[in-house]
C-alpha cells in the first residue's frame, strides 16, 4: 500500500512499497556490523527499534481510528511489570509470561476503547481519559512498594539469550537488537496487511466519518475496540524488551515525558498512517535527542526549535514528503505499480 495521502484515501500496495520495507530492514540489519563497536551506540539503535514499535502501535489506534492513547508509557510499564512479576511468582522464565502479559495489557486497551466508543468520546476526551490513567498507573507502580519495589524498582534481565550470546560471541545488545528487528519486520508486514484488510477499510471509514460508517453497517464500537486491543498488545509485548535493555524496572522508566511525548513526536514527524513513518521518525527523534544530551542546559530549547522547524516544513511528516517527491518528480511509484 502506498502511504496515505492528505485526502486520507487508501491506495493499493505496489512493488515499490514492498521494496522500501525490505530496504529499510536491510539498512537496519547492516547497522550493527558498521557501528556497534561501542555499547552506547548499540543501546541507541536498540532504543530506535523499541520506539519504532511503540510508534507503530500508536499509529494503529490513533492514526486510523482517532483514539489518542496518552498512556503508552503506562501500558509499556504494565507489560514489563506483569511479565517480570508473574515470572517471579511462578518461578518460570519471563519468555513464558511475556505473551500473557501482553494479552493483559491488550485487554486494558480494549476496555478503554470500548468504553470510549460506547460513550462516543471525542479524541480530546479520550486523550484526557488516557492521560489520567497514565498518571494513576504510575502512582500505583510507585505506591505498591511491597510488589513493585516502589520508586527504586528492581533489576530485570530475564529475557537475555545467554546461550545465543555465548555461541556467537556477541554482546547481549546485539542479540536484543536483532530480536527486535525481527519483531519490527513482522509488525511492518502485519500493518500493511491490516491497512488493506476489511479492518483497515473499516478503520478508515470510522476515521473519516463515524456516523456515515455506522450508517453503512460498520460496528464502530467493535472495530475501535479491536484497534485498542491490537495496539495495546503490541505495546505490552515490547515493554519487557525495553526493560531488558535498561536492566531495571522502575516507575520513572515509563513516565509520560520519557515515553509518550517522544512516541507522539516520532509518529507526527515520521508521518501518520504511513508504514515507515514510525521507523523514520524514531531514527530522527532518538538520534537528535541523544545528540542533545551533550548540551543539558540547552537540550529543551534546541529540541523544541528543531521540532518547530520540522513541523513548519514537513507538516505531513517526512515519509509523505518523500513520497510526494517520488511521485511528482520521479514517478517511481507509477513505474513500480502492480
Amino acid at each position: 500500500m502506498t502511504e496515505t495521502r492528505s485526502t486520507g484515501s487508501l491506495n493499493p500496495i505496489t512493488t515499490w512499497d514492498r521494496a522500501k520495507i525490505l530496504l529499510a530492514v536491510a539498512f537496519l540489519a547492516l547497522m550493527p556490523p558498521l557501528l556497534f563497536d561501542y555499547a552506547v551506540i548499540a543501546r541507541l539503535f536498540v532504543l530506535i527499534l523499541v520506539f519504532s514499535i511503540l510508534a507503530l502501535a500508536l499509529n494503529i489506534v490513533f492514526g486510523h481510528t482517532d483514539q489518542l492513547f496518552l498512556f503508552v508509557g503506562a501500558l509499556t510499564g504494565l507489560g514489563a511489570y506483569s511479565t517480570a512479576l508473574t515470572a517471579e511468582w511462578l518461578g518460570v522464565s519471563p519468555w513464558l509470561t511475556i505473551v500473557p502479559g501482553a494479552i493483559f495489557v491488550g485487554l486494558i486497551g480494549l476496555v478503554v476503547c470500548y468504553v470510549a466508543a460506547r460513550r462516543r468520546f471525542t479524541v480530546i476526551l479520550i486523550s484526557i481519559l488516557t492521560l489520567a490513567l497514565q498518571f494513576a498507573i504510575i502512582e500505583v507502580f510507585t505506591g505498591a512498594r511491597g510488589i513493585t519495589g516502589g520508586s527504586t524498582g528492581f533489576p530485570f534481565s530475564g529475557l537475555g539469550l545467554e546461550s545465543v550470546q555465548n555461541a556467537l560471541g556477541l554482546h547481549e545488545n546485539y542479540v536484543l537488537y536483532y530480536g527486535l528487528l525481527a519483531l519490527l519486520t513482522g509488525l511492518l508486514l502485519f500493518y500493511q496487511w491490516l491497512r488493506t484488510s476489511k479492518y483497515g477499510v473499516a478503520f478508515d471509514a470510522i476515521r473519516q466519518d463515524e456516523i456515515a460508517a455506522e450508517a453503512i453497517g460498520i460496528d464502530v464500537v467493535r472495530y475501535k475496540s479491536i484497534a485498542g486491543f491490537v495496539s495495546a498488545f503490541i505495546i505490552g509485548f515490547v515493554g519487557p524488551l525495553y526493560a531488558q535493555l535498561e536492566g531495571i524496572i522502575f516507575p520513572g522508566l515509563f513516565a509520560f515525558t520519557s515515553i509518550d511525548v517522544l512516541v507522539l513526536i516520532i509518529l507526527i514527524i515520521g508521518g501518520l498512517r504511513t508504514t515507515l513513518g514510525p521507523v523514520v521518525g524514531a531514527c530522527a527523534v532518538i538520534m537528535i535527542n541523544e545528540e542533545l544530551q551533550r548540551y543539558p542546559q540547552w537540550r529543551t530549547v534546541l529540541f523544541g526549535f528543531l521540532l518547530i522547524v520540522m513541523f513548519l516544513y514537513f507538516r505531513q511528516g517526512l515519509v509523505p514528503y518523500v513520497d510526494k517527491i517520488e511521485r511528482e518528480r520521479f514517478g517511481i511509484r507509477d513505474r513500480f505499480a502492480d
